[in-house]
């Protein structure tokens, strides 16, 4: 029996986290049992974001992508898996590292949500104001 290779990373990004396996082949891209333009729908620019590691690791059509994302909404969960394949491409081979690294796709996004605030309506937005 041989053992299969696989390499994996974990994502974050807003509230959500992924957990990605790359896995040799000739990149489908498979996110929660779906197909990736299902998962994602009509959204045009998602699919660059996604494939953005490989790009920039120069491994298009290498690794076969399955994702197992929870949380936030679609953009945030796009911007975990990104996060996760470009560890796992560091992961996979040290070289891509630093390739990776120039792109910033190695650094969590750590912007979220800001808290509402107590004497306001949201985060910063105020109630409004009378004079008289």
């Amino acid at each position: 029996m041989t053992a299969v290779i696989q390499y994996s990373g974990t994502g974050r990004r807003k509230t959500a986290t992924a957990r990605v396996r790359l896995v040799p082949g000739t990149g489908t891209v498979t996110i929660n049992n779906r197909t990736m333009e299902d998962y994602i729908g009509g959204r045009s620019a998602l699919p660059k974001e996604i494939m953005a590691p490989f790009h920039a690791a120069d491994a298009l059509g290498r690794f076969d992508v399955v994702a197992t994302v929870c949380g936030g909404g679609i953009a945030g969960q796009v911007g975990a898996i990104r996060h996760g394949i470009a560890r796992a491409l560091a992961e996979a081979s040290p070289q891509n590292r630093p390739l990776l690294r120039v792109d910033g796709l190695l650094t969590r996004d750590a912007r979220a949500k800001e808290r509402k605030k107590y004497g306001r309506k949201k985060a910063r937005k105020r109630f409004q104001f009378s004079k008289r």
